[in-house]
C-alpha cells in the first residue's frame, strides 16, 4: 500500500533528456517507487502520426531508462489497440487493483496547460494524482493564474512531502519546481533531417539507436532503412 507509483507518458518521438529530467525530478520530489514510461501507440492530440514505429520507440524508451534507479520503460499503451488517452490508461491501472492514490502521472506544465481539452476531462483528474514539472517559459506561478478553476486543487510537491504524503486523500495537483533542458521532440526530429547534431539533447544510447537505424532522416534512403528496420521488429 505504500507504493507510489509514477507514470510518464507522450509519443517519445524521440524521448529525449528533457522526459528524463521531468521523470527524475518527479521521482525524487515525491519520493516515487518508480516511474514507468509509456510511449503512447496512437497519440490522439497529433494531427500527423509518428515518425518512428511503436517498436523503435519503446526500444529507445527502453535504452533511454537503463540504469537511472526507478525509472522503467513500459508498453503499457503499445499493447492496447485504438488512441492512446490517458484516462483509459489510468482506469486499466486501477482496474488491476491499484488505487488511484497510488497513482502519479507525470506531465509538463506545458501540457497540462491544456488540460481542458484532454479527453474525459475534467473527470480524468479524479483518476490519479497529476504531476506538473515545470517547463522553460511555464513557470508554476503562470499555471495557478492560468488555471484559476484548478488552483484550489494545487499543491507544491515540497510542502506535501513535509507534512507527509499520507496527507493526499484525495486526487491532487502536484506542483514540481524544477530546472527542465529546453528541448523538444520536435526539434530534435528537425536537426536530424537536416543532418545536425542532437548530442546532449537524448541519451547516448537513444543517439546510437537513432544513426543505426536511420530515423528521422530527411532522404530517401533514411526512409528505406526505417522500413527494414521496422520489419526486423515484426512490422510489415
Amino acid at each position: 500500500m505504500n507504493r507510489r507509483i509514477g507514470i510518464l507518458g507522450g509519443t517519445l518521438d524521440p524521448i529525449h533528456c528533457g522526459h528524463l529530467e521531468a521523470a527524475i525530478a518527479a521521482r525524487d520530489a515525491l519520493q516515487l517507487t518508480e516511474v514507468r514510461i509509456l510511449p503512447s501507440r496512437v497519440p490522439p492530440h497529433r494531427a500527423v502520426q509518428p515518425v518512428a514505429s511503436s517498436f523503435h520507440r519503446f526500444a529507445m524508451a527502453a535504452l533511454a531508462v537503463n540504469g537511472i534507479d526507478g525509472l522503467v520503460a513500459s508498453d503499457a499503451e503499445l499493447c492496447v489497440s485504438g488512441p492512446s488517452y490517458t484516462a483509459d490508461t489510468l482506469d486499466r491501472m486501477r482496474g488491476s487493483g491499484i488505487d488511484g492514490l497510488q497513482i502519479f502521472f507525470i506531465t509538463g506544465a506545458d501540457a497540462f496547460a491544456e488540460i481542458a481539452t484532454w479527453h474525459r476531462y475534467p473527470e480524468v483528474l479524479d483518476l490519479a494524482h497529476f504531476v506538473v514539472v515545470s517547463r522553460p517559459g511555464h513557470a508554476m506561478n503562470d499555471m495557478r493564474r492560468g488555471l484559476p478553476a484548478l488552483s484550489s486543487r494545487m499543491r507544491s510537491a515540497g510542502e506535501v512531502m513535509r507534512s507527509g504524503a499520507s496527507t493526499l486523500g484525495h486526487p491532487s495537483i502536484l506542483l514540481v519546481e524544477t530546472s527542465t533542458p529546453d528541448v523538444s521532440s520536435t526539434s530534435i526530429r528537425e536537426r536530424l533531417r537536416l543532418g545536425e547534431t542532437v548530442n546532449g539533447l537524448v541519451p547516448r544510447a537513444v543517439e546510437r539507436h537513432i544513426h543505426q537505424h536511420g530515423l528521422y532522416r530527411g532522404n530517401v534512403r533514411a526512409q528505406a532503412d526505417m522500413r527494414t528496420a521496422d520489419q526486423l521488429h515484426g512490422e510489415d
